[in-house]
């Protein structure tokens, strides 16, 4: 089984011509439908051609989801620009990095995020900048949207890149995966079979586009009927009110979001609501029945990479901690560091292969060491682990290598690193992963002080939330004199406490 080679940008087009009225997607409950999308991005891609981008230029974005949002990214893909997605999160240095290495030709912000990007000190594009909302300087979104042109050249090739979506890397930079228009395409239809989607349900949808987590959605409208019901951000307290008031049949989890709805307070709406299933990544074991028992919804779990069209396994068999079996493009091996699989069990590098050609990555852009290591053979070697049980469920075991998985983000121990070694206190530091209250993992960093210099962690924390995105703050800081190296001087984390009550808590009542 897999879908056919139609790709989003024609299936739009085609449910604009047949279907105006339908609904694509509600945001904050107002609806956007195909005519309208369709028509939004067509100008957008006008503007963008008639400014002298050239297919296959890159467009970097850090934009909050929104209706513009949604435009934007329909209108890149029709001109046949590479979406840059910039999380909104992103500062300092990290920020930097990304929209330097993706060299892209202009760059559409958001007005209050453009003091981010200048600040980071980010070399402006040849093109300059498109802001969605007031600004006095450069040309506006609501200017663009407002002309109406439309813009009717063919869709893209299923092969050419549709984004480079930048995850962390473990012992480096980040590294920008390369999705074509297909993986896009085979993200949404991975997601309609983890969630057992059918026409008429609605998907409620918190995550932010910049993130796989949202962008695997676009195309469901138009492959399954399902509406998106979106918000501008994920709200606790508010939860399940949206969640009835837009009358919800799913809800997606990553992170921490299901630990943290279960320590809401109960209330009547945690059985008046009209979701089924609740569908996504990292439900751990010990809470996977208290959240079914307690809000009526089916756990549908799955796993997955941006490099392998965001899903390659799901479970449809209630098998609590398990993530499933692959989607029917992809096939796993659990293999051992030798590259000879693993006895049923025992644990072993989770490898991808696929018998339908640009289901996996081509590569990350401009990063050929990074492809080489990941590609191996035809291959996609994920870095994490897993196990088969006894019936050949695979159960995920998390990351081999030098990162932390926060808030339901990817944390290289090697980015966090080098900005805390920028302090001008800090001689050097290392990080690793403590136990969470919720979500997978809390980051804790270790510091020695340069001598003679005393560290207070609550400045070093007020310094590093200048300069790292939010989940990639340590939530916990330890001063210690020395670390204990290996031959080579590295420093040995295993070796680290991964105790709470030995550091400062940056959530501590005072802190």
């Amino acid at each position: 089984m897999s879908p056919d080679d139609t790709n989003l940008v024609d299936l739009l087009r085609l449910h604009a011509a047949h279907n105006p009225e339908g609904v694509f997607a509600r945001f904050n409950g107002a609806p956007i439908t195909f005519a309208t999308l369709d028509a939004q991005s067509s100008t957008v891609a006008a503007w963008l051609r008639a400014r002298g981008l050239k297919a296959d230029e890159h467009v970097a974005v850090m934009m909050r989801n929104s209706v513009e949002t949604l435009a934007v990214v329909f209108g890149l893909a029709k001109a046949g620009l590479v979406w840059i997605p910039l999380n909104a999160q992103q500062r300092g240095q990290g920020l930097q990095y990304i929209v330097h290495h993706s060299k892209p030709a202009l760059v559409i912000a958001d007005s209050e995020l453009l003091p981010t990007i200048i600040e980071s000190g980010a070399a402006l594009p040849p093109r300059g900048l498109l802001i969605n909302g007031h600004d006095e300087v450069h040309p506006r979104l609501d200017d663009v949207l407002g002309t109406g042109t439309s813009f009717t050249v063919p869709a893209p090739a299923m092969e050419a890149p549709f984004a480079i979506m930048y995850t962390s890397g473990t012992t480096g930079q980040p590294k920008g995966v390369i999705v074509s228009h297909r993986m896009m395409r085979l993200a949404g239809e991975a997601v309609g079979l983890v969630a057992a989607a059918r026409a008429g349900d609605v998907m409620f949808v918190w995550e932010p586009l910049y993130h796989i987590g949202g962008a695997q959605l676009l195309g469901l409208p138009m492959t399954r009927g399902v509406t998106l019901a979106m918000v501008d951000r994920f709200s606790a307290s508010r939860f399940w009110s949206q969640v009835r008031e837009y009358r919800a049949t799913h809800i997606h989890y990553l992170g921490g979001i299901l630990q943290i709805l279960l320590k809401q307070p109960p209330s009547p709406l945690d059985r008046g609501h009209g979701v089924r299933i609740a569908w996504g990544g990292g439900c751990p074991a010990e809470i996977w029945n208290a959240f079914e028992d307690r809000f009526g919804v089916q756990i549908r779990e799955c796993y997955g990479m941006t490099e392998a069209s965001s899903i390659t396994t799901f479970n449809d068999k209630d098998v609590v901690g398990s993530v499933g079996s692959p989607v029917p493009w992809f096939t796993v091996e659990l293999l051992s560091p030798d590259s000879t699989p693993v006895p049923r069990g025992e644990r072993g590098e989770i490898v991808v292969r696929t018998s339908l050609p640009g289901a996996l990555f081509p590569g990350y852009y401009d990063n050929p060491a990074a492809t080489e290591k990941a590609l191996r053979n035809g291959a996609l070697h994920t870095g994490d682990l897993g196990s088969y049980d006894i019936e050949g469920n695979l159960i995920f075991h998390g990351r081999m290598t030098d990162s932390v998985r926060c808030k339901g983000e990817n944390v290289s121990a090697w980015e966090v690193e080098h900005v805390a070694a920028d302090h001008p206190a800090v001689e050097d530091c290392a990080m690793i992963g403590v136990a969470a209250d919720v979500g997978e993992q809390d980051i804790k960093l270790f510091i020695k002080p340069k001598d003679g210099i005393a560290v207070k962690p609550a400045e070093i924390s007020s310094w590093l939330s200048g300069r790292l995105a939010s989940y990639q703050n340590p939530r916990y800081i330890a001063v210690v004199d020395e670390f204990e190296r290996t031959p080579s001087q590295r420093i040995m984390k295993h070796k680290l406490s991964k105790r709470l009550d030995d550091c400062w808590d940056r959530l501590a009542q005072g802190s």
